[in-house]
């Protein structure tokens, strides 16, 4: 026995004194302003041709091609039809070819156009402007404006607010047109907001301030109802698809078919649990169900990589998570299902090149593991599924045209990230980049851990990645700080290189955990429907278990477990410091949904369904619902001018708090979206430092910061 002890006696000494030779980060190394652990290396942006990957140089910021047979490389440009753009400057429409110089193409300085695009052809550019939709030539000038109904209500290729946020996309930056393939056509759009209720934000500038007034439906809500058009870029009356635009639905991002005859949209009804798709004839309106999936939870109109068509204009390839899991089905144009391309409890991300001449598809998912992301090639037929990448690692890929090579950068909590070149057989040829600094040994920094723990139920393993202190010691106690986003689908934990920026408060003494639930897509489709009409239910159960887990090591201080996180974290953030008090301690939430009534009809019903039908569900998913359970100290952020959550959601829990006459802290950030202005940001970012000192750590805030 004194020989057991004196051993391990002599391995701490060991660590100990390995520690005190190894040097600490400093202030800027742990928030990773300045370079420690890691270099920077080349960028690995993607194929100039099967044989040329191209290479974003770390130090002159050059683009390089480089042979994938002696790696050579020669300086690349790319192709000059990417030097056409088409933008809008002083409230016009401007195109410029190169270095060819610079084309207005409109001329209406008081009115301003929006999402100028180029035809496929680049023989004109289709717009929008007061709501209506237009486009002109390039060459003569010619303006053909195609709808006249616009209004503040009524929309030509202009997205209502719902579609912007939740069906389109951000990214479309509200447009809802698209260009046939033949440059002969434009679909679009055309929204009524008329009947969809006014929400009015004030703007607090100048002497009397403004509203800013949008049509917002909430849950339960009237929706815009919805067109879809078709005009010839010539001119011509607008033929509309045959479809009741009175009807209560949903119509999802269209896909012009190869010959631009006919053109393919979803259709969704307003429960959300019926998708189908429609082949439209643009010539005259006509429509023909192509698809028709049931599901008895909700189906994602999603406004990507839905739909990939072949190149044999014969087939398109699905992805669907109807057998509760996401997979890819291989369709022929009429509708019909050839087979299944993948199957099994696991998740299919994204296709990442479709070898028609060869009939694979290439493609990443979350096999090995739902936090790690792989790259497989497998068979039209669904045959000769091969795992081409390698290790415990999450992989990013890009794969070479003719799919015989791929790139991949790769890391998990453990290793930094490293950049090779593979063959399509998973053979590794060449190590490219490893970003993993020399000194990296040298440095004692807080290590990162990914693992999982059990449900309460034990029907899941919960992913979690835990950063500990520097030096950690499970004979001291440490607080916690738990940073989640909690929605749906959307989990937070990934086995991937986390960077330096947690190694400020591994310094300061700071356990660090990210964590998911058991609807947050490690358990495919079939665990997220776990969250149909019961919000907030699921996620605070694993939430709980996780903070039940940490309190029972003698490592963690026992009323300092802090939980944090934005938009969907902070409504878990204010819900665990109500109906979850007696495990979280702390809260900082950045607009949070506080009563799931107060947020849009498309997001929130395709989970809850509406109020009318769900009452139960709704009040059981507010936090309004528990704040007589309210305990510890929550601060609540939100921007006054915030479109998506709407600052009444804090002010109705404000309310509701203060009435019970509880502690908490308030923060409105004035002239801020959703996202906080850029000023106010860094206020916070010194705001979440002197909480995390004043109730963690019990010191006051270090002269660094000031």
């Amino acid at each position: 026995m004194n020989r057991i002890l004196a051993s391990s006696l002599l391995a701490t000494l060991f660590i100990a004194q390995l520690h005190a030779q190894q040097k600490a980060l400093s202030f800027a190394q742990a928030w990773g302003q300045e370079a420690s652990l890691t270099r920077p290396i080349n960028q690995y942006v993607g194929w100039a041709d099967n044989v040329h990957y191209i290479e974003k140089d770390a130090v002159d910021g050059m683009l390089y091609a480089v042979n994938i047979n002696t790696y050579a490389r020669r300086p690349y440009t790319p192709p000059p039809k990417a030097d056409v753009a088409v933008f809008v400057k002083d409230k016009d429409v401007f195109i410029r070819y190169g270095e060819q110089g610079t084309k207005q193409l409109t001329q209406s300085p008081d009115v301003e156009e929006n999402n100028p695009t180029l035809s496929p052809d680049g023989k004109f550019v289709a717009f929008t402007r007061k709501n209506d939709l237009y486009s002109i030539d390039i060459q003569t000038g010619e303006e053909i404006r195609h709808t006249s109904d616009g209004t503040d209500v009524i929309y030509n290729g202009w997205s209502s607010w719902v579609y912007y946020e939740e069906i389109l996309g951000r990214s479309t930056n509200y447009k809802a047109f698209w260009w046939s393939p033949d440059s002969k056509r434009i679909a679009f759009m055309r929204f009524d907001d008329t009947k969809v209720p006014m929400f009015p934000i004030y703007v607090s500038s100048g002497q009397h301030g403004y509203l800013e007034e949008t049509r917002y439906p909430k849950a339960g809500d009237p929706n815009p109802t919805v067109k879809i058009g078709f005009v010839s870029v010539s001119g011509s009356p607008i033929v509309w698809a045959d479809f009741n635009a009175d009807d209560d639905q949903y119509f999802g991002q269209p896909y012009w078919s190869f010959d631009s005859q006919s053109i393919m949209v979803q259709w969704m009804n307003r429960d959300q649990n019926n998708l189908k798709f429609y082949a439209v004839d643009p010539s005259n309106g006509s429509k023909q169900e192509t698809y028709d999936e049931h599901q008895d939870s909700w189906i994602n109109l999603d406004h990507d990589e839905r739909i990939t068509y072949l190149a044999d204009n014969k087939h398109y390839i699905l992805k669907s998570d109807r057998s509760g899991w996401a997979h890819y089905y291989l369709y022929s144009l009429n509708g019909k299902m050839i087979n299944a391309i993948t199957q099994g409890e696991w998740q299919v991300n994204s296709l990442e090149l479709v070898d028609e001449k060869n009939k694979k598809v290439y493609f990443t998912a979350r096999k090995e593991n739902s936090a790690t992301v792989d790259l497989y090639r497998v068979d039209y037929s669904g045959k000769n599924l091969k795992r081409l990448t390698f290790g415990d690692f999450s992989h990013q890929v890009k794969v070479s045209p003719d799919g015989k090579h791929f790139l991949t950068t790769y890391a998990n909590v453990y290793t930094p990230p490293q950049v090779a070149l593979v063959d399509n057989n998973g053979r590794l040829l060449k190590t490219l980049a490893d970003s993993k600094a020399v000194e990296f040994d040298q440095y004692n920094f807080g290590k990162t851990e990914y693992f999982t723990i059990p449900s309460e139920d034990g029907q899941y393993q919960l992913p979690v990645v835990v950063t500990y202190p520097v030096d950690f010691d499970e004979s001291k106690v440490y607080p916690v700080v738990m940073s989640i986003y909690g929605g749906p689908d959307a989990g937070s934990v990934r086995n991937t290189w986390k960077g330096t920026g947690n190694q400020y408060w591994a310094q300061a003494g700071i356990i660090q955990i990210t964590c998911d639930h058991r609807a947050s897509g490690h358990f495919g489709k079939q665990g997220v429907a776990l969250m149909h009409r019961n919000l907030g239910k699921w996620e605070m159960i694993d939430y709980t278990t996780i903070a039940k887990w940490l309190k029972a090591k003698p490592w963690v201080a026992k009323n300092k477990l802090l939980i944090t996180g934005h938009s969907y974290g902070g409504y878990m953030t204010c819900l665990a410091l109500t109906k979850g008090a007696d495990y979280f301690d702390y809260g900082i939430a950045g607009a949070p949904v506080t009563s799931w009534e107060l947020y849009d009809t498309h997001y929130t019903e395709r989970w809850m369904d509406t109020p009318q039908d769900n009452p139960e569900g709704y009040r059981a998913g507010s936090v309004l619902t528990y704040v007589d359970q309210y305990k510890g100290r929550l601060r609540i952020m939100h921007g006054d001018l915030d479109d998506n959550v709407h600052l009444q959601n804090t002010t109705q829990l404000v309310d509701a708090l203060t009435d019970r006459d509880v502690p908490f802290e308030l923060m409105i950030y004035p002239g801020s979206r959703h996202g906080f202005a850029r000023s106010k940001s860094a206020y916070d970012f010194k705001e979440r430092v002197r909480f995390y000192y004043q109730y963690l750590l019990e010191k006051p805030v270090p002269a660094t910061f000031k």
